[in-house]
């Protein structure tokens, strides 16, 4: 995803947050003063969070990464923190995993806790939706479930950690700026991309529109379950107030290869979007 804000970025992600807090039924908490800048920053998640797509055809570009990359062009979360905290040189772990899911998590956080990591980000849920068929897509129940052993684990294990959880993307938006090119199109079915979303992408029947709401209502069920979660954590942990899912990004900000991952522009406006909405040191 770099490109451009269509019209009012601070609109879109206060619209998104009105929106989860809404579904919460609660008001967002004012975060807790961010406090001194980490020496020690992991990331959890999934094929974004490793860059995929972002250097080469089909590889991991943990280099590129949002949160822990070192590309200066990225600036990635860890390039930010180091600017005002040297000493966390080095000590940038990328825990994530291509492909994986929620279920996934519990191992992540593991292996964080073991690195001793003083700030976590969390970007996870894309591929629970992004799934073969509507009907494979993760139940909202199971996700909260699963998350919140995760977040069971940072906590116990690291317990002085900052945790940001960011929004998942908007993938009917994917669909909106994709559907009308042919290369996306092509790859999208031939390599089976996220065809819970993605699959008839020219068609405008009612029963594939349907289909399509229904998958971006399961996103919006996910980051609704993402801010509770945080809620539930304590001050130690921030939403990013559903900023990322908000960004309308564009056809230019994904990669060529796969018209889904983030391209190195893509990353450095996540890279960008998520800091700010975050601890933002």
């Amino acid at each position: 995803m770099s490109v451009t804000w269509r019209g009012s970025a601070a609109l879109a992600a206060l619209t998104a947050a009105v929106i989860t807090a809404a579904q919460l039924g609660t008001a967002i908490p004012a975060a807790a003063a961010p406090g001194p800048p980490p020496g020690s920053i992991a990331s959890m998640g999934d094929s974004i969070s490793r860059g995929f797509n972002a250097c080469g055809w089909y590889v991991d570009c943990p280099s590129r990464s949002f949160s822990t990359g070192t590309d200066t062009g990225v600036n990635s979360h860890y390039l930010r923190i180091r600017a005002v905290n040297p000493a966390i040189s080095g000590h940038n772990f990328n825990d994530a995993e291509s492909g994986a899911t929620v279920a996934d998590m519990p191992g992540q956080a593991a292996a964080a806790v073991s690195q001793g990591a003083g700030y976590v980000t969390i970007l996870i849920g894309a591929n629970d939706a992004c799934t073969s068929s509507e009907s494979t897509m993760t139940g909202v129940a199971a996700f909260r479930s699963t998350l919140d052993g995760a977040l069971a684990t940072l906590k116990s294990g690291l317990p002085n950690a900052k945790i940001l959880l960011i929004s998942i993307p908007d993938i009917k938006r994917l669909w909106q700026v994709g559907s009308t090119n042919a290369a996306a199109r092509t790859v999208w079915s031939l390599f089976g991309i996220c065809q819970s979303m993605l699959a008839n992408p020219t068609s405008t029947s009612a029963a594939d529109s349907a289909r399509r709401d229904r998958v971006r209502q399961r996103v919006i069920d996910f980051n609704g379950q993402l801010a509770a979660a945080c809620i539930a954590y304590g001050a130690n942990c921030k939403y990013d107030g559903g900023a990322v899912f908000g960004y309308q990004f564009s056809l230019s900000e994904v990669s060529t290869w796969d018209y889904f991952h983030p391209n190195a522009s893509g990353q450095a406006v996540l890279a960008s979007i998520s800091y700010a909405a975050g601890f933002a040191w």
